[in-house]
C-alpha cells in the first residue's frame, strides 16, 4: 500500500514471507534455549532440554536446517532478499550470545528488554521486503519506518503481557516485571506501551489512509486491556496473568490485521 498499490502480492511472496517470519520466530526459541539452559537447569528442571528429552546439540541442527529453508526461499524469490535476511541473522546471533555482555544486560532489565525486541522490526522489515525487493525496489518505501516502529513497540506488549503474575504464579529464577517493578508499575508500563504502538500505527495508518479505522480499532482493544488491567490488580488471583498475556495476544492480531489485511480488502473492494 506504500507503494501506492490496491491489489494483493503475487501469492508467493506471501508464503515466502509466512515461512521464514515463522522460522524467524523458532529459530528465536532455539537461541532461547541455548542462552536460558544453566538458569533452566536450576530453577526450571521440568523444561523439556533440562530433562533431556531434546538435545542442544540436536536443536542446533534443527536451527541449521531452519536457516537453509530461509535462505532457500529467498534465492527461490529474489535473490536481493538474501541481503535483509543475512542483517537479520546478524542481529539474531548476537542476541544469542547476549551481545557479549550477558552480566551487564542481565543487570539492567530496560536496555536488555529493546535490545532484544529490536529483532521484532528486523522480522517486519524482511516480511515487507518479500514485496517491495520483488516489486524492485532496493529500499524500503517511504513511510515503512513508521510500521516498523509499531512493531518494535508491539513486541514489548507482548513481553510484558508474557511477564506480568500474580504473586501466586511468580517462580524463584524468573524474573517477571510484575516481580521486578512491583504489578501496578508493571501493568501500566504495559498500558503505556500499547499507547506508544498505537501512536506509531496512528502514524503508518495516514500514510495508507486507514486513519480511524486503526484508531477505533485499537482504541477498543486499548480499552478492553484497561478493564482486565484493573481487575487483574483488584484481584490477582493465581493465573490471573494469563488474561493480560491473552489481550497481548488479541491486541497483536487487532494491530496487524488493521494496519495490513483490513485497508488492503478495503483499497481492492473501492477500486482504489
Amino acid at each position: 500500500m506504500l507503494r501506492g498499490q490496491s491489489h494483493f502480492s503475487p501469492p508467493p511472496c506471501y508464503a515466502v514471507a509466512f515461512v521464514t517470519s515463522l522460522l524467524f520466530f523458532f529459530e528465536l526459541r532455539i537461541a532461547d534455549e541455548f542462552k536460558d539452559f544453566e538458569e533452566d537447569s536450576r530453577y526450571r528442571p521440568y523444561r523439556p532440554v533440562p530433562r533431556g528429552l531434546v538435545k542442544l546439540h540436536e536443536l542446533g541442527w534443527v536451527w541449521v536446517g531452519a536457516g537453509g529453508i530461509q535462505l532457500a526461499l529467498a534465492l527461490w524469490l529474489a535473490p536481493w532478499l538474501v541481503l535483509v535476511l543475512l542483517v537479520a541473522w546478524l542481529y539474531l546471533g548476537l542476541m544469542s550470545v547476549e551481545f557479549f555482555a550477558r552480566d551487564w544486560l542481565k543487570a539492567r532489565p530496560v536496555t536488555y528488554l529493546w535490545t532484544h525486541m529490536l529483532i521484532m522490526p528486523l522480522v517486519d522489515l524482511y516480511a515487507t521486503a518479500c514485496d517491495w525487493v520483488v516489486a524492485g525496489r532496493h529500499w524500503p518505501p517511504s513511510g515503512l519506518f513508521w510500521f516498523l516502529a509499531a512493531s518494535f513497540f508491539n513486541g514489548i506488549v507482548i513481553e510484558f503481557g508474557r511477564k506480568i503474575r500474580a504473586p501466586a504464579d511468580e517462580e524463584n529464577g524468573v524474573q517477571t516485571y510484575s516481580a521486578l517493578w512491583g504489578r501496578p508499575t508493571a501493568v501500566c508500563l504495559w498500558l503505556a506501551t500499547m499507547i506508544a504502538t498505537a501512536a506509531c500505527a496512528w502514524q503508518a495508518a495516514v500514510r495508507i489512509h486507514f486513519v480511524w479505522q486503526v484508531l477505533a480499532a485499537t482504541g477498543l482493544v486499548f480499552l478492553t486491556a484497561a478493564i482486565v488491567s484493573v481487575r487483574f490488580l483488584r484481584q490477582p488471583k493465581a493465573r490471573a496473568g494469563k488474561r493480560i498475556e491473552l489481550m497481548a495476544g488479541v491486541w497483536t492480531l487487532i494491530l496487524y490485521l488493521s494496519l495490513g489485511l483490513a485497508p488492503l480488502l478495503w483499497r481492492a473492494t473501492q477500486g482504489r
